[in-house]
């Protein structure tokens, strides 16, 4: 059976996100959304990948010029196996990954530990949404930007017939150390899906 298809046949790529057979919540990120955070965001000094999984993301970061360390709690083949960022252990002046689902607050909480300067997790919009959120990580630690796509992005199982469009609204949350307070609303400029993929 193809974990891509709802039951009557219609593909539902990211209606609900399941967990592949080598660990939970393995969903490669598209090039062109992490483009679009490195041509709008400036990164000095090393970024810490946190969920790496097969080094989508780490590849394209790596194109920053600077030391990209790649870590994840599973081996999926690249970076250090083994690593729970829930627990970091270590510190970097960047941490920018997309984590998983169920564990977004988890990384905001241990990004704000371990990052010098900036942290970004790629997020759904509705992040945003939430009560506890509310009380929790935006009263206490809002982000400084949040980059919403004009384009939607599509996140396959490793090894999905990659077709069909995505239902779901993403966007980069940037925690930046060195800015003012406050939380920027940004959309990044349609195009990258066509110029990165």
């Amino acid at each position: 059976m193809d974990i891509t298809y709802n039951l009557n046949g219609g593909f539902k790529p990211t209606l609900k996100r399941f967990a592949d057979l080598d660990g939970p919540d393995f969903f490669p990120t598209p090039a062109w959304a992490t483009h679009a955070l490195i041509d709008n965001e400036v990164f000095k000094g090393d970024i810490w990948e946190s969920a790496c999984g097969n080094g989508a993301m780490s590849k394209v970061l790596e194109q920053t010029g600077q030391t990209v360390r790649s870590t994840d709690l599973f081996d999926r083949g690249y970076g250090d196996a083994g690593i729970d960022f829930l627990s970091p252990r270590g510190r970097a002046a960047n941490v920018v990954t997309n984590p998983p689902y169920n564990a977004a607050e988890g990384f905001v909480r241990s990004g704000l530990k371990s990052a010098d300067s900036k942290f970004a997790l790629l997020l759904r919009l509705a992040f945003l949404e939430g009560a506890n959120r509310k009380r929790t990580i935006f009263t206490d630690a809002p982000p400084s930007r949040v980059w919403v796509f004009s384009e939607r992005i599509t996140f396959y199982p490793a090894g999905a017939v990659q077709k069909g469009s995505g239902t779901t609204a993403y966007a980069w949350f940037v925690w930046d150390k060195n800015a003012a307070s406050g939380t920027e609303l940004r959309w990044f400029d349609p195009g990258y899906k066509a110029r990165y993929s």
